[in-house]
């Protein structure tokens, strides 16, 4: 039974099939899928033209950093963060996604370069190391001269887990493995945690 059956209405197979791919979206459930295509297909001031025009336009010109896998403009071969030549100070930040760049840039907490995973590696999902971003993760350290990688993963087991597994893959000498203090609740996620507790878990991280 789909999450539609369980309404017990009958609906249009177009307007199904839009709230099915909305509903797949992270962190965006039925009901809230469903509200947003209400909202989309009832309004008349033009946004839906909006938002088409703006989907089109980041998918054709945003692209992954080739080097970290931040989103950034398709005109510029790096990101501003890997450009940024004040950011090259030997350490980079391990993080998740880039909702996690973007929370740690606002709290204002690291001034160095990321390392998007794109994922935390689990079992239960089916995602494996060849599915994250570390293919040139270990290249990196010796071009940028990385002394401190800090990881800054959900205290959850599937971050322990992908913390873990980057560490062995790691082989180069002379670099402090650290992770961000206990100021950061089990189970979790930087998006959820307010600056001035991010503030205190970056600045009292822990060495591994």
């Amino acid at each position: 039974m789909s999450f539609i059956d369980c309404y017990d209405v009958t609906m249009n197979p177009k307007i199904e099939k839009l709230i099915k791919q909305f509903a797949k979206l992270p962190r965006v459930g039925n009901r809230a899928a469903r509200r947003i295509v209400l909202g989309l297909l009832q309004d008349k001031t033009g946004r839906i033209e909006k938002l088409i025009e703006a989907l089109i336009d980041a998918n054709e010109n945003i692209h992954a950093c080739p080097v970290c896998g931040v989103l950034t403009d398709k005109t510029s071969d790096r990101c501003e963060y890997c450009r940024d030549t004040s950011r090259a100070n030997g350490m980079i930040c391990v993080v998740r996604d880039l909702s996690d760049v973007w929370t740690l840039e606002k709290s204002g907490v690291f001034n160095g370069r990321y390392h998007i995973l794109g994922g935390l590696l689990s079992g239960v999902s089916g995602i494996t190391p060849d599915d994250l971003n570390l293919r040139n993760l270990s290249e990196r350290i010796v071009d940028e001269n990385i002394n401190e990688i800090i990881f800054a993963l959900p205290n959850t087991v599937e971050g322990k887990t992908t913390q873990q597994y980057i560490m062995s893959m790691i082989n180069t000498d002379g670099i402090q493995f650290t992770e961000l203090a206990s100021g950061v609740p089990l189970g979790g996620d930087l998006d959820y945690i307010d600056d001035g507790t991010l503030s205190l878990a970056f600045g009292g991280r822990r060495t591994i």
